[in-house]
């Protein structure tokens, strides 16, 4: 393993560690084995197929979500939009789920995933194309796009796309058709398969190709950029509709593959947790795999570690609060550890707070 490599993941590493010890001190103060708390949290959620189903369940938006959230920090824009757009990408692919019968699945089962990428997408574009048209900082523009996205979806679920079969009263769609359910292959869902290779295919994006290196250098020098002939603007257009896109397909997915319809208040703060995920990957898209399996086996063991333990449920929270807090603040573990900063761990933000 190269010493570059080690740098990387030593933060994200030491944050979780010193997280769960404090996690542990807390457990204590509630007069709980952290022992005890700990492996009923790791029976949980990898005890058995039953609970390998749930985390990857709860880890594929959330790697969806980080994707989208370190996909915009490469080009030193924050997008803390991924809320918006996920519940448009999730009603939109709810909408072609249930809204056409007849297809086969290798037609439906797409057709669903791409009307909620592209939602994603265009939801993600305004953000951006009002970024290179005026200035308008996308922090403002996404977090009102959100609040447009959950008033929206809500409506449409309550409303056109409302499931009146039976006495239902909830602002909800109908169950979407069975050619646009997204299967599972034993205890691993394919969604989640579909989230991993879009983190690698989003590596290659940025590693490999022309347009990750214009991203990335828009994200480290967007005026040096300019001056080296790249369309600045453009790409913070595309990247921004690149993010959303990331976003609504992980609401596509859940809504495919996880609720099998749509539903409004159920996917409140999955697109928040992705700036979790991606902070705690440093914004390497292959790193928000794991980053999302760990956040993911936390929640779905955080009811039985309550159940056998007695803790309070709140504790998980706190426990991946805390881990975030290091990592976004590295110079505490750097204190703590005796490391040494080294600039390449920052991740970009730079260029999108307060420069145009």
């Amino acid at each position: 393993m190269s010493r570059s490599l080690l740098r990387t993941i030593s933060i994200p590493v030491a944050a979780v560690v010193i997280g769960l010890l404090i996690g542990a001190v807390l457990i204590v103060t509630q007069d709980a084995s952290p022992a005890t708390a700990y492996k009923a949290l790791l029976i949980g959620g990898a005890g058995d197929s039953d609970a390998i189903l749930r985390t990857l369940q709860k880890a594929t938006p959330l790697i969806f979500g980080g994707l989208a959230v370190a996909f915009a920090f490469k080009a030193g824009m924050f997008n803390i939009g991924g809320q918006g757009q996920l519940l448009v990408g999730a009603v939109f692919a709810a909408g072609v789920g249930f809204g056409i019968d007849g297809l086969p699945m290798v037609v439906h089962l797409p057709a669903a995933l791409l009307a909620g990428a592209i939602a994603g997408a265009i939801w993600g574009g305004i953000a951006g194309g009002l970024k290179a048209t005026t200035g308008a900082h996308e922090v403002i523009v996404t977090i009102m796009l959100n609040f447009v996205a959950g008033n929206l979806t809500d409506w449409l679920a309550a409303n056109p796309w409302k499931d009146n079969s039976g006495s239902n009263i909830v602002a909800r769609t109908p169950l979407v058709e069975d050619s646009a359910v997204i299967p599972t292959l034993g205890a691993v869902p394919v969604g989640f398969l579909l989230a991993v290779v879009t983190a690698a295919i989003c590596w290659m994006v940025l590693e490999r190709t022309t347009f990750g290196f214009e991203v990335k250098s828009v994200g480290h020098n967007r005026h040096a950029a300019d001056y080296a002939g790249i369309r600045v603007g453009s790409i913070m257009a595309m990247t921004m509709a690149v993010s959303g896109l990331l976003a609504g397909l992980g609401g596509a997915v859940e809504s495919l593959g996880v609720d099998g319809r749509f539903e409004a208040g159920v996917n409140v703060g999955l697109g928040f947790e992705g700036i979790t995920i991606a902070l705690l990957a440093r914004a390497n898209p292959l790193g928000v795999v794991p980053a999302a399996l760990l956040v993911g086996l936390m929640e779905a063991g955080a009811a039985r570690m309550q159940f056998k333990s007695g803790v309070a449920p709140e504790l998980i929270d706190v426990i991946q609060a805390l881990i975030l807090f290091l990592v976004a603040a590295p110079i505490i573990l750097r204190w703590i550890l005796r490391m040494r900063h080294d600039s390449s761990e920052q991740v970009q933000l730079g260029a999108g707070w307060g420069k145009s």
